[in-house]
């Protein structure tokens, strides 16, 4: 498999740099914003988005053979708290996709430049292939898409196999397409982030996957247990810390596997134009035979 050295080298780079102290209060400040935001919005909201939804949920013929189905299976008090559960269910991606973009965004250019002076990086040279407006959009527009995935295939998360498998899947793609465009938006020139996302297609996938799967453990935890409605304040808090420090993480990984995939990609041009001009030279010299 292409690059899977430097995918096992870069996943030891970033679990060791993700426990430096600056690393951890770069998880903290976006977990900060995220749940100040989404806090004073959900004390806000809650009340009159249970009384709807729950209205909602009795009286749609798309969702009211759930509540039957509950209370046929035993579970009498489903009605009393099928709203808050699904509330939760809706709640909880459009948190996750809000706070990787925030950390896209504002915490990634942080850590590439953190990165990128260490020694094995320190003579790369920025070609600056993307700008702010570019990643503002092309984060925007890849979260845009990633959240019509999740409302499509919501419903199915009730399925227990899926609810372990869609999320980090969906979370994968997207940690993949931001962590991909941000890391090399400085350093890498458009051609040259072309290429790496063309060669490394797949490792780079099955990074943001398991980067997917690790942030699957709180989602799963917020999905399927009864105390996390009973503790959803101090549960949310947590698991969103927990979010936080893996696309923190993840950003590590990113930043050291397609930094040194750059440096690579040029040493190898920069070979390759050697040999063009050696034989050109060679060419050119008189044979005195």
């Amino acid at each position: 498999m292409v690059g899977l050295q430097q995918v096992i080298k870069s996943f030891g780079l970033a679990l060791v740099g993700t426990m430096h102290p600056r690393m951890l209060w770069l998880s903290l400040r976006p977990f900060l914003i995220v749940s100040i935001l989404w806090g004073c919005l959900i004390w806000l909201t809650w009340t009159p988005a249970l009384a709807m939804l729950s209205e909602f949920l009795t009286n749609s013929v798309f969702t009211n053979w759930i509540q039957e189905g509950l209370i046929w299976a035993g579970f009498e008090n489903a009605r009393a708290w099928i709203a808050p559960l699904f509330f939760v269910m809706l709640i909880i991606p459009l948190i996750t996709i809000s706070l990787l973009v925030l950390i896209a965004f504002s915490t990634v250019p942080a850590i590439v430049n953190i990165v990128i002076r260490q020694t094995p990086y320190q003579d790369l040279e920025c070609k600056r292939g993307g700008g702010l407006l570019g990643s503002l959009i092309y984060t925007l527009w890849s979260a845009l898409i990633c959240l019509a995935l999740v409302m499509l295939t919501l419903p199915v998360w009730w399925i227990p196999p899926l609810v372990a498998v869609l999320p980090p899947l969906l979370w994968g793609w997207l940690t993949m397409r931001l962590m991909s465009y941000d890391v090399l938006a400085k350093h890498a020139s458009v051609d040259e982030r072309t290429q790496l996302l063309e060669k490394y297609r797949w490792p780079l996938l099955w990074m943001g996957i398991i980067s997917g799967m690790l942030g699957a453990v709180p989602t799963f935890f917020w999905a399927t247990s009864a105390l996390a409605l009973v503790l959803f304040p101090i549960v949310s808090f947590v698991a969103l810390w927990i979010y936080s420090l893996i696309f923190v993480f993840a950003a590590l990984w990113f930043s050291h596997f397609l930094l040194d995939a750059l440096k690579d990609l040029r040493q190898e041009e920069l070979d390759k134009a050697l040999t063009v001009h050696s034989r050109v030279v060679d060419m050119e010299l008189p044979y005195h035979g």
